[in-house]
């Protein structure tokens, strides 16, 4: 994408953010999140403002844009405090279907997303296999009629309760009958309240209106049509949507770390118990400058990544990468503004003791960094596979 498109493009979705976030702001979050209620008039607003619309090509009614634009959007509105969790899963979720779906599923699913009128969470994660994927057991049989029953469990699935859709990653080969490990894995779009779906909530709490489920598939059946792709050949349409997912999780953390940053450094510049203000201290300052720095250096590798997505390209190390080093940036921003706060940054009103959980789940989901460390190792630099 060409530079100066790209600057005209950010600059119109912060505009268009900031006219959302004006109203629906972070004490409206909050409170959605204490009362366990969906951000719906959120979504409208985003809707409305045409941010659904971003990252979805133009010929089928999208604004364009690509992952660069979505990425984009998640980054401002968790700038602003606001990270809405159904876009992010929407926005990665759609894009396998581009890829890999008919024409007729495209239409189907994906432009009823342009509005938000569809809504996708994400069901890859299973109790025993945990980050190797590979290994999942929730089963879908194909029968005799060409429809499919679907048995199986997953784990950490964030807005079941809210989206009316869910993108399921299946095994339709068991493993131990598959020739190599990435066969018999295929994808399905299912609505959330199909028959044979059962949600149970986990006890997890990071101060986000969405929560996670642990979601049960019991003989659910399912019309041929909810294959996206070829049965047994949906590997790559699984990598597709995590390279997505996890560029688009990059520029949510960024976003919160730059939210975290700017709390500190309001509050160092004004904090002055014996003169002049503790941020004029090395101790103080240096830990925010150097989270500044890895935080800058971890955007730029985001946006790279999804320019490389965007142009068709093999985007996994750079989204590897991505995900990895703004993870920590947001990290080392947190920690720093909860420890210039001192006592404060634990009491509910000061707004830090809240961003933390999120920031910090951020380094394990959607794939831990050690896992991302593997990759690199194996895939980037060639080293031997440990596990």
């Amino acid at each position: 994408m060409n530079m100066d498109k790209t600057a005209d493009l950010l600059a119109a979705i912060r505009e268009a953010v900031a006219g959302v976030t004006a109203k629906w702001d972070r004490a409206y979050y909050l409170e959605k999140a204490a009362n366990d209620e969906a951000p719906v008039e959120l979504y409208k607003a985003m809707a409305d403002s045409g941010l659904f619309a971003l990252g979805i090509p133009e010929d089928i009614g999208g604004a364009g844009g690509g992952v660069t634009a979505t990425a984009a959007v998640m980054e401002e509105m968790s700038r602003a405090g606001l990270p809405p969790m159904l876009y992010s899963l929407t926005s990665f979720a759609r894009q396998a279907i581009l890829k890999n779906g008919t024409p007729d599923q495209i239409e189907k699913h994906v432009v009823p997303s342009l509005t938000a009128d569809r809504l996708f969470s994400f069901a890859m994660t299973e109790p025993d296999a945990g980050t190797n994927s590979f290994a999942m057991k929730t089963f879908a049989r194909r029968t005799d009629d060409g429809s499919y029953v679907m048995n199986g469990q997953k784990v950490f699935i964030s807005g079941a309760d809210q989206a009316d859709h869910m993108l399921v990653v299946a095994r339709t080969t068991a493993a131990v009958d598959a020739k190599r490990k990435s066969d018999g894995i295929s994808l399905f779009v299912i609505p959330s309240n199909t028959p044979g779906i059962s949600l149970s909530a986990m006890d997890i709490e990071w101060h986000a209106p969405e929560r996670q489920f642990t979601v049960y598939f019991d003989d659910v059946t399912l019309p041929a049509d909810s294959l996206i792709g070829v049965e047994g050949q949906g590997a790559r349409g699984m990598f597709e949507a995590l390279n997505a997912e996890r560029i688009v999780i990059s520029a949510w953390t960024l976003g919160l770390g730059s939210l975290a940053l700017t709390r500190a450094v309001d509050f160092v510049k004004q904090r002055a118990p014996w003169g002049p203000p503790i941020g004029s201290y090395q101790s103080v300052a240096h830990p925010l400058a150097h989270a500044r720095a890895r935080l800058e250096a971890a955007r730029v590798m985001t946006y790279r990544a999804a320019a490389t997505y965007d142009a068709g390209g093999e985007a996994g190390d750079h989204a590897n990468m991505a995900k990895l080093l703004a993870s920590e940036a947001a990290d080392d921003a947190i920690d720093a503004a909860m420890q210039v706060h001192g006592g404060s940054a634990f009491d509910r009103t000061t707004d830090l003791i809240t961003l933390w959980p999120m920031i910090r789940i951020l380094r394990v989901a959607p794939l831990n960094n050690e896992m991302i460390l593997n990759y690199i190792s194996e895939h980037v630099l060639g080293l031997p596979r440990s596990y």
